[in-house]
């Protein structure tokens, strides 16, 4: 159709016809849904690329991994669960309630497994000239300070975490320890340094030995991804 030879009503009905296919819903079939909800799944991210690395055996990984993919599983259950019940209005049960409970260990789980290989497979210590060495040195008095500090709440008598955390509402740098995957985390703050101190992430190559584990684990610390993580 030559558009130079329409006339001015036959325009306005073509523009008017089109913008009314603009505004009107499109309805999506089950399986467009279904393939968009799919989209959103968390998926475990491949960390093979760590193995080889000094300090940690092949299995040692290998068992990490498979623990952590089982978080991201279970992360994507849990919210699909949840889902239905909210469709089916079903947000006063009890199931409800324990599975908004139990959201936040497994998603927790996943996330701080992430950060934790991340933090991996780096080669030499941090830059001392770095935006993070200053930072820590401001909290810290000494980036010696701050590493005897971390490496001794690595030791304290548990299973857990230790994370070092940039309080982003000052920019302080604190050491915590954090028992469960979903509780005690400090409210307003940045992860940045996270090693895992529950038995899986050591005790194949190690067994009681934790401390010889937080040296293979700094000896490996990806510094970069770290800094990256300053804000």
């Amino acid at each position: 159709m030559d558009l130079r030879l329409l006339s001015r009503r036959e325009f306005i009905n073509i523009t008017w016809i089109g913008l009314v296919a603009m505004l009107t819903p499109v309805s999506l079939s089950a399986d467009t849904i279904k393939k968009e909800v799919k989209t959103m799944a968390y998926v475990a991210k491949d960390y093979s690329k760590l193995i080889g690395m000094e300090g940690f055996s092949e299995p040692l990984l290998k068992n990490h991994f498979i623990l952590y993919q089982g978080y991201v599983t279970n992360t994507n259950k849990v919210l699909d669960s949840i889902d239905a019940l909210l469709k089916e209005g079903k947000t006063g049960t009890p199931e409800f309630g324990e599975l908004n409970r139990r959201l936040g260990w497994e998603f927790n789980g996943m996330r701080l497994h992430e950060y934790y290989f991340e933090n991996l497979g780096g080669k030499g210590g941090i830059n001392k000239d770095g935006r993070l060495a200053k930072k820590i040195a401001e909290s810290f008095g000494s980036y010696e300070n701050w590493e005897k500090a971390f490496k001794g709440v690595g030791t304290m008598r548990g299973i857990g975490w230790v994370v070092l955390y940039q309080d982003i509402t000052n920019g302080r740098l604190i050491n915590l320890w954090i028992n469960e995957h979903d509780v005690g985390h400090p409210s307003g703050c940045n992860p940045l340094l996270i090693m895992d101190v529950f038995e899986h992430a050591f005790m194949i190559d190690y067994g009681l030995k934790r401390a010889d584990y937080i040296e293979a684990f700094f000896r490996n610390i990806n510094w970069n991804a770290v800094e990256a993580r300053l804000k």
